[in-house]
């Protein structure tokens, strides 16, 4: 499921469309540095599933918390970064299971 999530599916106007917003509001997202969409061989923007779901959470962020663009970026990062982190717990638990049944 995961990898469908990646792939890169919607052209920007249909992004837009689905999202409720403008499609310059896309390119200036992806220009800051929002979310980076991927590119077909023609150059043409593309985003995925998981883009889509980025870009519904900074619409909620500023529409319906009244955080700022600049508030949503560190959400977003930090978000990021949480989810990293856990990533690294549950590996090094596994790792450490690991480790104690091969002494027992």
């Amino acid at each position: 499921m995961r990898r469908m999530e990646n792939e890169p599916r919607y052209v920007i106007s249909v992004a837009a469309r689905l999202l409720g917003i403008q499609t310059h509001t896309l390119r200036y997202y992806e220009r800051i540095g929002v979310v980076e969409p991927s590119r077909s061989r023609g150059n043409i923007r593309l985003y995925s599933e998981q883009d889509l779901e980025q870009l519904r959470h900074v619409k909620t962020l500023i529409n319906d918390l009244g955080i700022n663009l600049a508030g949503a970026e560190v959400v977003l990062r930090m978000a990021r970064q949480i989810a990293e982190l856990q990533q690294r717990v549950l590996e090094l638990e596994a790792e450490l299971n690991e480790m104690k049944g091969g002494r027992e």
